[in-house]
């Protein structure tokens, strides 16, 4: 791995001209009056006129415009820097509401007054993933889906609407557009310093968000219409996150090695470390969300050091020019670069770890049904009010693992480490949670937990169900005692051995115990190729709507057993009610089946790639018939049909269907 020490700037040069030096060519002492109106509000043409435009195709100069607007950026600095708290509160506080957040604002003001350069530039990323949340709350007052990108959401013409274009172009100097100074992504993507990232930038984005909430008054004054923000998106269920178990206490001890190892792990850029250190700070001090916006910058830059080093591309280590790409965890955690295999995995190896590492990572960034913490702390769609320390807690502990494994061999001690060890050990053992098979394994268990309810759903007494007249036996459910075990049979040879019997085929096999062995079973989840995940949406589907079955057959029977004995019922109701409790013990039977029948086509999901295409449409189209039949036993099982002979001769088509797939050898584990 290449020295951290090497690279000195993570910006390219003329990103870091942009940055750095552009802003401070132009020396003149800039009058914070000519944009400051006597009542504190923001002159916004005085501002647009430094705005400067290309004369071939009139859009926006951003060399020049930089350059223009470096005095100005200089005088709002000096401006903040001479009022007090009190007064900025008095002047600025109000126009903050806008953001739903005007204690970020004010502590933005405070950052101003202090020297520490990581605090600006925290400052600046909660500033700058505040102001888009709150602008895509703004967009929805005309538009209907907010753009995902903050690129693309300043460049609407719904916000052009709003605060007009000029005012568009003067935030697209600084943040939304790679052909300007584009603040939020090179820090929010590790490229930038702490002492890259001038203080006057914070100063004038704080002041242009103050001269937005006046513009917006006006709008809502003249449309008559009414803000609504957006709720603050919950993170997925938190048992999910713990990776690191509470036990594994991240207290003073811990910290205080974790900040020994920013010095001598290679995984930090040593530029890099005040981030790190500050972080570590956070956390101690109980600022979670801090510490955490602090950090995942940063272990995206020393991935990306890994990347680029066992890639042999040390240019991708840089921030790129507009026109060309840079690299981010989307690039990184792909499987191939540039049409040949992506080293990194095998840079992240050790015994056991590499995937580990990798899942973790995927799991908690890219993943859709993930926590997607990086994304949603950037585009301020979480509460940093209320974030949750076992969120912290598990990015903390594993970034403690990244600094450990990249230790010199001299430093082993660290790894064995009393409160070290155990993080290291849990991060090996790491499974992916929230990828689609994991979620689809999830789904299985959850589905016959309850299936497992129906036995001890009341009902009427024996004798009762003997003496209703026009109770006639059912030959449907004769032929599926028959066929049931004939499919079981077929399957058990794919089955561990220890889990059914031949003596009792049908209650040994259809059994949880069965579906746990199989759910403990690792199946590769990293790089999926596309037949898989296509495959999985549909078991996932047939899963969802085995649950939706179960929980109508469970509330059907409640509701009809308490009025039954409340004597309620009408007679064609009685006898309803009677078919249900006839049929469900043999659909009990079929839905376990099924589970089953997933969850062994689950573990040899890779497989599918093995078939032709003509197979693998055969094998779509057998899955889409076991969904539609499990889609129409939903509607037949809804409290309000109560279709119970249907669904019978629904569920005997459809195991014949499965018999005869099973007879053709045409699944997965065959």
């Amino acid at each position: 791995m290449a020295s951290s020490d090497l690279f000195t700037t993570c910006l390219s040069p003329p990103v870091h001209y942009a940055i750095c030096k552009l802003g401070f060519e132009k020396k003149d002492a800039y009058d914070i009056n000519n944009i400051l109106s006597e009542n504190g509000e923001v002159c916004w043409q005085a501002v647009t006129e430094h705005v400067c435009y290309l004369e071939s195709d009139k859009n926006v100069d951003y060399i020049k415009s930089i350059r223009s607007l470096g005095p100005v950026c200089e005088s709002v600095s000096s401006y903040f820097k001479s009022l007090t708290k009190e007064k900025f509160i008095i002047q600025y506080a109000f126009w903050f509401h806008w953001t739903n957040y005007t204690e970020l604002f004010l502590e933005v003001f405070d950052v101003l007054q202090c020297t520490q350069t990581t605090e600006v530039a925290l400052g600046l990323m909660k500033l700058t993933s505040c102001l888009e949340r709150a602008l895509g709350d703004v967009y929805l007052l005309i538009g209907k889906d907010c753009p995902f990108l903050l690129r693309d959401l300043l460049a609407s013409e719904q916000l052009a609407v709003v605060f007009g274009q000029a005012v568009m172009n003067i935030l697209r100097v600084f943040i939304g557009s790679p052909h300007g100074l584009n603040l939020r992504n090179v820090l929010w993507h590790g490229f930038a310093s702490p002492q890259e990232i001038p203080v006057k930038y914070c100063a004038m984005l704080l002041f242009l968000t103050a001269g937005l909430g006046q513009l917006l008054q006006t709008f809502l004054l003249q449309t008559k219409c009414t803000l609504v923000h957006r709720p603050y998106v919950i993170p997925v269920t938190l048992e999910d996150l713990d990776v690191f178990p509470g036990k594994i206490n991240l207290n003073h001890e811990t910290l205080s090695i974790a900040e020994e190892l920013v010095k001598q792990s290679s995984f930090v850029l040593k530029t890099m470390s005040p981030f790190w250190m500050a972080a570590l700070a956070a956390f101690k001090q109980s600022r979670y969300a801090d510490s955490v916006i602090l950090l995942l910058p940063q272990l995206e830059a020393g991935l990306r050091l890994l990347f680029t080093t066992t890639n042999k591309c040390p240019n991708r280590m840089l921030t790129a020019e507009p026109s060309a790409l840079y690299t981010t965890f989307d690039e990184m955690l792909a499987k191939h670069l540039d049409g040949e295999v992506n080293q990194l995995p095998a840079v992240l190896e050790e015994p056991a770890m590499a995937s580990g590492l990798e899942e973790f990572l995927w799991d908690f960034l890219n993943h859709q049904e993930g926590p997607r913490i990086r994304d949603r702390l950037s585009h301020g769609e979480i509460n940093l009010k209320a974030f949750p320390r076992k969120v912290a807690n598990q990015i903390v502990a594993f970034a403690i693992t990244l600094l450990c494994k990249f230790l010199d061999e001299n430093k082993f001690a660290f790894k064995e480490h009393v409160v070290i060890k155990p993080l290291m050990n849990c991060a090996s053992c790491y499974r992916a949670r929230f990828h689609p098979i994991s979620r689809l394994k999830k789904q299985v268990l959850e589905c016959m937990k309850s299936i497992h309810l129906w036995p001890d759903l009341p009902t009427v007494p024996e004798e009762h169900i003997q003496t209703m007249k026009g109770l006639e036996g059912n030959t449907e459910a004769s032929t599926l005692i028959l066929m049931i075990p004939e499919i079981i049979l077929q399957l058990q040879q794919y089955m561990p051995q220890n889990c059914y019997s031949s003596d009792d085929p049908i209650n040994s096999v259809l059994t949880d115990r069965l579906l746990i062995e199989l759910c403990d079973a690792h199946i590769c989840t990293l790089y999926s190729p596309r037949p898989v995940l296509e495959i999985l949406v549909v078991f996932r589907k047939i899963t969802t709507q085995c649950h939706r079955v179960s929980e109508h057959v469970i509330a059907s029977a409640e509701l009809r057993y308490k009025q039954w004995m409340s004597k309620t019922l009408r007679s064609r109701q009685r006898l309803n009610y009677l078919r249900m409790l006839n049929s469900i013990n043999f659909l009990s039977l079929v839905l376990r089946l099924i589970l089953v029948l997933i969850t062994l086509e689950l573990v040899n999901i890779h497989l599918v790639c093995k078939k032709n295409p003509f197979d693998y449409q055969q094998y779509l189209k057998f899955l889409k018939s076991v969904l539609q039949y499990t889609e129409n036993l939903v509607t037949y099982t809804s409290p309000d049909k109560n279709k119970w002979d249907e669904t019978m001769e629904l569920t005997n088509k459809a195991l014949i269907k499965i018999r005869e797939m099973s007879d053709r050898k045409l699944m997965l584990m065959q």
